[in-house]
């Protein structure tokens, strides 16, 4: 197959990789892609929110099969675009794409189909708002209804500030469209988990599953990001913890898409709260893989990923069969200083050159280009992810970070932390 990856970040090129490997496919194309993408896919400079473009490319390269990575262009329809074109594409079209473009659609989606989420309301202006929060003690959740890149969920102690915060989606409009309507919900204390599944809205197959590390700092300190590292696959989510997420709410979610209408071939993210009693509920849908989850679940995964995709894409995915997890994995993103705030680009990596031969090690470009003279320099606020592989967490951490010792650019900084956590 030749097969297209829409996308520039670190995931894409976690994807770009796992299908370099698959005897199925003989060649790989990215757009845009990013420096290290390069090494092992074909580049091409494409604005990923010009339709014409995309399809224009499409039409250029006759892919096989075409991967979407990020949101936007899922939420934009992207994929229905291809679709009309007769083209195979892992990526849901807008009306599935909408579990992740809007927060509340996803909360009366679950609400409909019984599957286990925190209670919540939706407000559309301050009296709601101020009646939703009230009816809460903190902390207090609130959420922007559309896409925010990332900073549209805030989890505040009090009552004044979970105002303020709602003023300023709903009545400054400081996210624009996506703060029109706000989703108030309870807090769920736990530990956070999350499950990809590749579904082609008849069967689905269960990817390993993965934990992630928003927080900027070590200790779980610091503002959100989109995300400093992860490891999969979870120990304590065993064949019995992952049946049980199947049975609450894989299967009810494929399901109801089926029931309200809504075809969906892509993957399906499962952003889960797991109390202390083992209760599981969904704290929200994404309709794409993760980053930097993506990064360490490929490597642990132990079967072919272009084989589901195409099947999923196909609708034959039934007929095709998974494997677990056959090795773990850790990742540890190395950002720009500054980030998740204000930061410099164009400085020069330096050391990669000495981990291209390491055995059980992965580099994966998040915020890289070349230069004018041709050397990788950092463009974005998450340049890699360092990936450990090994027969342990022990060993893939120890891995990983010995390799992020020996990179280096300037400001570059990361948690010394990941995959440290005990349950």
């Amino acid at each position: 197959m030749r097969v297209l990856v829409l996308g520039g970040g670190g995931r894409e090129h976690a994807i770009c990789w796992a299908l370099s490997r698959s005897d199925l496919v003989s060649e790989v194309a990215c757009a845009p892609g990013n420096a290290g993408i390069a090494s092992i896919a074909s580049n091409h400079q494409v604005d990923l929110s010009n339709t014409r473009e995309v399809l224009e490319l499409a039409s250029k390269l006759s892919p096989d099969l075409v991967l979407i990575g990020p949101e936007v262009p899922l939420v934009a329809g992207m994929a229905d675009h291809l679709r009309e074109k007769d083209i195979p594409v892992l990526g849901p079209g807008r009306e599935g794409a909408k579990l992740e473009g809007s927060k509340s659609f996803a909360k009366m989606f679950m609400s409909r189909h019984g599957i286990p989420t925190a209670d919540f309301d939706i407000c559309e202006n301050m009296e709601q708002a101020e009646k939703a929060l009230l009816k809460r003690r903190p902390p207090f959740v609130v959420k922007a209804d559309g896409l925010a890149a990332g900073k549209g969920a805030f989890v505040i102690d009090s009552f004044l500030e979970a105002m303020e915060t709602c003023a300023g989606l709903l009545v400054k409009r400081f996210l624009g469209n996506s703060g029109t309507r706000v989703v108030i919900e309870d807090f769920l204390p736990g530990e956070e988990l999350t499950v990809l599944s590749v579904t082609d809205g008849e069967s689905f197959r269960v990817l390993p599953s993965s934990q992630d590390h928003k927080r900027a700092f070590d200790g779980d300190r610091g503002p959100n990001t989109g995300g400093m590292g992860a490891f999969s696959p979870v120990s304590w989510a065993d064949d019995e913890f992952m049946k049980k997420v199947c049975e609450l709410v894989i299967e009810p979610t494929v399901e109801g898409l089926k029931k309200d209408g809504i075809p969906f071939r892509g993957v399906l993210y499962f952003g889960l709260m797991v109390d202390r009693s083992g209760c599981i509920r969904v704290l929200e849908y994404n309709v794409r893989m993760g980053d930097p989850e993506t990064q360490v679940v490929l490597p642990a995964f132990g079967g072919d990923f272009a084989l589901i995709a195409e099947a999923c894409a196909r609708g034959t995915l039934g007929r095709t069969r998974s494997s677990g997890p056959s090795r773990t994995a850790v990742g540890v993103v190395v950002a720009s200083g500054g980030y998740p705030g204000p930061y410099e680009k164009g400085f020069p990596v330096c050391g990669l050159e000495n981990l291209e031969q390491e055995d059980d090690l992965l580099v994966f470009h998040s915020g890289t280009v070349h230069n004018a003279d041709g050397q990788i320099v950092t463009s974005g606020g998450r340049v890699l992810t360092v990936v450990g592989l090994g027969e342990s967490i022990t060993i893939a951490r120890s891995r990983a970070y010995s390799a992020v010792e020996k990179i280096h650019f300037d400001g570059a900084r990361y948690r010394s932390d990941i995959a440290l956590k005990k349950r």
